[in-house]
Formats: structure tokens, C-alpha cells, sequence
């Protein structure tokens, strides 16, 4: 699945594994993420949070703050958890946009919630060519718990 209709190979590869933790929904809050560049093997973590969040932001947020540390376009393959920040890239942002920012309640228009970071990840999503794929949390995929225990880190600081 891809986000951007550019899927070119000559843009550079990289690998983005992210996690976001909340103790309380909302409460305090923690992201991390891991940038692999596969063909040189490097690697890069961070991590970050907040006092009082939730869980989809901080969702949100580990794939904001990682697709900001790329420092060109690239092809990115997001390893999430979070079917909410892959099905809402992919599915509902569209109609959103579409709408002003709005989603569909019944035969109303809301106005959608965490607005500001999802315009935020449609900017950075437009900066590069996305896919997603979603793993199970908490299963034993090393990067997934990798990630977690750096967004339950960043969500500790602030107990």
C-alpha cells in the first residue's frame, strides 16, 4: 500500500518502525521510533513524549517525528502497530481533505480529532513515497518492542 503515487527505485530505502505508549488515555505519553537505511546498515533512534496525551497521538507522532528526520525524499516503509495512523493515512485522510478537515458523524460533519497532526502527516507524507504495514502489537517483532520500550521510556519521565 502506498500513499504517494511516485514509487520510484531511485529514490533511497528506508525502513521506519515506530510506537507510541500512554499510561492513562489521556495521560502521560511517550513515542519512539527506528530509521534503518537497509543498504548501508545504519541505524537511528528516537524518542520523545508528552504529560498529558493519548495513545493515538503519540501513535501519530512516532511516525511524524521519524518521517522529519529523513533529510531527502525517500521510499519509506512504516512498521506500525497502529491500524488508526495507517487506516487513517491511507483510507480517511482523502475524505477528510475533501471535507474541510471533517469527518462524517451520522449526517453531520465533525471536525476531526488530533486535526493538527494529521495535517501534519499528510505534509510529510506528500515530502515521500509511503507504504504502510501494520504488525501486531506485543507479539515479538524485535523493532515493535524495541520501539515500545522507548515511548514507555519518554511516558515514565513524565509520572
Amino acid at each position: 500500500m502506498t500513499t504517494s503515487p511516485d514509487s520510484s527505485p531511485a529514490l533511497p530505502f528506508v525502513q521506519l518502525y515506530t510506537d507510541g505508549a500512554c499510561s492513562g488515555n489521556p495521560g502521560p505519553g511517550g513515542w519512539g521510533y527506528i530509521l534503518r537505511h537497509p543498504a548501508s546498515g545504519k541505524e537511528r533512534e528516537g524518542s520523545g513524549g508528552l504529560a498529558e496525551t493519548t495513545n493515538n497521538q503519540m501513535e501519530l507522532m512516532a511516525v511524524i517525528e521519524g518521517l522529519r528526520a529523513l533529510r531527502s525524499r525517500s521510499r519509506v516503509e512504516v512498521v506500525t502497530d497502529s491500524k488508526y495512523v495507517a487506516q487513517g493515512s491511507l483510507e480517511w485522510m482523502p475524505g477528510w481533505k475533501k471535507n474541510g478537515w471533517r469527518r462524517r458523524e451520522g449526517k453531520q460533519f465533525k471536525p476531526v480529532k488530533n486535526v493538527e497532526l494529521w495535517q501534519l502527516m499528510d505534509e510529510l507524507l506528500q515530502r515521500h513515497d509511503v507504504r504502510f504495514t501494520v504488525v501486531k502489537g506485543h507479539s515479538g517483532h524485535p523493532e515493535n518492542e524495541r520501539c515500545d520500550e522507548l515511548a514507555v521510556a519518554e511516558s515514565m519521565k513524565f509520572r
